[in-house]
C-alpha cells in the first residue's frame, strides 16, 4: 500500500529564491529528484493553492501544499545521542549542536542528526516537515554551538517571525587567516548558489542580501580572533564573507582557509550566543555558552607563535 506524506509550508527569506522541486527534494531525502519532479507535475504539490511548474522560483510568504505519494517512506528512528540542552521551557529548547553533526537527515545519511538525538525525547513541532521536526534555522555540519528548537508550532512560527524581523541576535566565534587595520566593520555583500560548484555558496549580484558585522578580539601572527554578529543567516554566511574579503575561516578547506596543525574538524567556527524572545513568557532571553574545544585549541596555538 502507498504511503501519503502530506506537509504544509509557509516559504520564509531563507528558502526563497529556489526552485520548487529542489526544495521540496530537501523534505524527501528517500525519493529521487526526477521521481519528486513527476508527482509535481501531475499536481501533487500546490502553491498557494494552484498547480505549478518544478522550476517555479519560490517566493517569501508562498504556502505549499505537499501530498507525496510515497512506497519507500523513510522512518527517522530516535537514537540515544547525548546533547547539551542550554535552556528550556516549555515552548522550545536551545541546544549546543557539536561539531561533525548534521542538523536534520538528508537523502545520504538519515542516522546521527541532530533530529535522530532530540525525536523521542522531547515534544517537537510538526509544521516543518517529517524530518526538520522542530528545526528554526541550521548550523552547518562543522561549525558547532547553539540551535534553536521548537516544541510547538505555535513556538516555530514564533521564533520564525523573529527570524524574518532580523532581531534575534546570533553571535559567532571565528578564527580568521590575516590582519585587520581597524578593531571593527560590516560586510554586505549578496551571496547565492556559486555558479559552477554547487557544493558552494558565493558573493553573486543576484544573490540574497546578506549582511555580517565582526569585531577583533585578539591579534595573531597573521591570525585574527573575530566576535562575529549576523543580520541575516544565509547558508554559509560567514565562511562566505570572510573569504570574499580575504579572511577565510582557518582550517575551513571549501573556502580556501588556511591549514593549521590543529585537528579541529574542519572550520574553526562556533555559534556562542542567542538572544530571542521566547512565546513561554515572551521575555528576552540571552543564552550563550564558553568558548569550544577548537576555538581554545586555536587560540592557544596562536598566542604560542607570537
Amino acid at each position: 500500500m502507498k504511503n501519503e506524506m502530506h506537509e504544509k509550508f509557509y516559504i520564509d527569506p531563507d528558502d526563497a529564491g529556489v526552485r520548487l522541486d529542489l526544495f521540496v527534494s530537501g523534505l524527501f531525502p528517500e525519493l529521487s529528484r526526477s521521481a519528486l519532479q513527476k508527482q509535481i507535475k501531475n499536481g501533487n504539490v500546490k502553491v498557494n493553492s494552484s498547480l505549478a511548474k518544478n522550476s517555479y522560483i519560490l517566493k517569501t510568504d508562498d504556502f505549499l501544499e505537499i501530498n507525496i505519494e510515497n512506497e519507500n517512506r523513510l522512518v527517522i528512528e530516535p537514537e540515544d545521542i547525548n546533547i547539551e540542552v542550554v535552556y528550556e521551557d516549555e515552548t522550545m529548547l536551545v541546544v549546543n549542536k557539536p561539531k561533525n553533526m548534521l542538523t536534520h537527515p538528508t537523502s545520504e545519511e538519515t542516522s546521527k542528526t541532530l533530529v535522530n538525538a532530540l525525536i523521542g525525547k522531547y515534544p517537537l513541532c510538526d509544521c516543518n516537515g517529517e524530518y526538520r521536526p522542530g528545526i528554526v534555522h541550521r548550523l552547518d555540519r562543522n561549525t558547532s554551538g547553539l540551535l534553536m528548537i521548537a516544541k510547538t508550532n505555535d513556538a516555530y512560527d514564533f521564533l520564525k517571525q523573529q527570524m524574518q524581523n532580523r532581531t534575534i541576535q546570533k553571535k559567532y566565534y571565528a578564527v580568521v587567516g590575516g590582519n585587520f587595520e581597524t578593531d571593527e566593520g560590516t560586510i554586505t555583500q549578496n551571496i547565492g548558489r556559486h555558479p559552477t560548484k554547487p557544493e558552494k555558496m558565493a558573493v553573486t549580484p543576484d544573490g540574497k542580501p546578506s549582511v555580517t558585522h565582526f569585531r577583533v578580539l585578539e591579534r595573531f601572527k597573521g591570525f585574527t580572533l573575530l566576535d562575529i554578529k549576523l543580520e541575516t543567516g544565509r547558508t554559509h554566511q560567514i565562511r562566505v564573507h570572510m573569504a570574499y574579503i580575504g579572511h577565510p575561516v582557518v582550517n575551513d578547506s571549501l573556502y580556501g582557509g588556511a591549514k593549521i596543525p590543529v585537528n579541529t574538524h574542519e572550520q574553526v567556527l562556533q555559534s556562542y550566543s542567542l538572544t530571542f524572545i521566547s512565546l513561554f513568557d515572551k521575555k528576552e532571553k540571552t543564552v550563550t555558552i564558553g568558548e569550544s574545544c577548537d576555538i581554545i585549541k586555536t587560540v592557544n596555538y596562536m598566542r604560542s607563535k607570537k
